[in-house]
């Protein structure tokens, strides 16, 4: 059977040609990759902070970070691996950073929960819960206050949506008109304690609407397409009204919720066989169906890439067990603004 070509026209409403969907497979499958490769160095002692991976989450940063622009700018929570990558961020500098070394993007002081590329339009990952969200109130109103037309998004959790500064901050992005779209992961456990029970209205959306009449809608979020034809049409309406809205993607992970929450404590929350049958949904296994079913990829293909993320891992892990400790004189770098720091972006 004769290798599909990447001029065929692509069988998907998407926009994309078939070398764009094989490139977003790549980071897709990086991003799976990458995350389940943090373990061992984590208990070898070799990371610093905690770590919280992305996995079976990858569509919704696919699928949001498809549909900026190069201008356009994020900002998250501490489970950031999975966005950055998703934008096209250096894995070797990612993992540098993971193990708080100098060639990192934070130059070793951030680690796993506060990684940053200005570069890419990426202002950090946070580790307070919820803490990005005013934060990202204050870059739409910059960039209205500026004249400018790009658009912010803010990715947190469900559990955040119940921390006094989020509403604060979604009041005001409403009453600002900011241009920034506020997007809830919703994995549907806040740690260890699911939306149920944690929240009255376990319906964001219609809460969001409700409380800050803010354009507000659910969405499903373990396929890229669905995500990317959602994201696409919400970003280019904010991007045009300059106005914000609410985004709640329908999501799952299927690790725990940090490294600490392993297999039995999370049989104290979930089923074994509730997380079997999310992963029927996940989000890598079903862009591998698309490829095939569209002549995108044959199976030896998608084979080939997943070996090539393996291996850009391997390297991104020698890269940064090879790269050197921050100099104990940077330590104040960065800190106080009459310091020289241009040199660091």
């Amino acid at each position: 059977m004769a290798e599909p070509s990447v001029n065929e026209v692509v069988p998907i409403n998407s926009g994309f040609t078939p070398e764009q969907i094989l490139d977003i497979y790549r980071r897709m499958i990086l991003i799976r990759r990458f995350e389940e490769s943090c373990y061992a160095p984590y208990r070898q002692g070799k990371f610093g902070g905690y770590l919280h991976v992305y996995v079976g989450q990858e569509a919704v940063a696919m699928g949001f970070m498809q549909a900026l622009r190069s201008d356009d700018m994020f900002i998250c929570t501490y489970r950031d691996h999975g966005h950055l990558l998703a934008r096209g961020g250096d894995p070797n500098r990612i993992m540098a950073e993971l193990f708080g070394r100098a060639t990192g993007v934070a130059h070793g002081k951030g680690g796993s929960m506060h990684l940053v590329d200005h570069e890419l339009g990426f202002y950090g990952g946070y580790g307070i819960v919820g803490g990005n969200v005013p934060l990202a109130t204050g870059i739409g109103y910059s960039i209205k206050y500026k004249g400018g037309d790009q658009v912010c998004l803010c990715f947190f959790g469900e559990g955040a949506f119940n921390n006094g500064a989020v509403h604060e901050a979604l009041n005001m992005a409403s009453v600002y008109e900011v241009p920034v779209v506020f997007i809830v992961e919703n994995n549907n456990y806040s740690m260890a304690t699911p939306v149920e029970r944690s929240s009255a209205v376990s319906n964001f959306s219609d809460r969001a609407q409700a409380a800050y009449g803010m354009k507000s809608e659910r969405i499903p979020g373990m396929n890229f397409f669905e995500v990317y034809e959602s994201a696409k049409r919400i970003i280019d309406e904010v991007r045009e009204t300059q106005k914000p809205a609410f985004v709640e993607a329908m999501t799952y992970r299927f690790e725990g919720h940090g490294i600490a929450d392993n297999a039995t404590n999370q049989a104290l929350y979930r089923t074994k066989e509730e997380v079997e049958e999310q992963k029927k949904l996940c989000p890598i296994a079903q862009m591998e169906s698309q490829l095939i079913k569209f002549g995108i990829a044959t199976q030896k293909q998608i084979d080939d890439m997943d070996a090539q993320a393996k291996d850009i891992v391997v390297d991104a892990l020698k890269f940064a067990n090879d790269s050197p400790e921050p100099a104990v004189a940077d330590l104040y770098r960065s800190v106080y603004t009459d310091l020289e720091v241009k040199e660091w972006r």
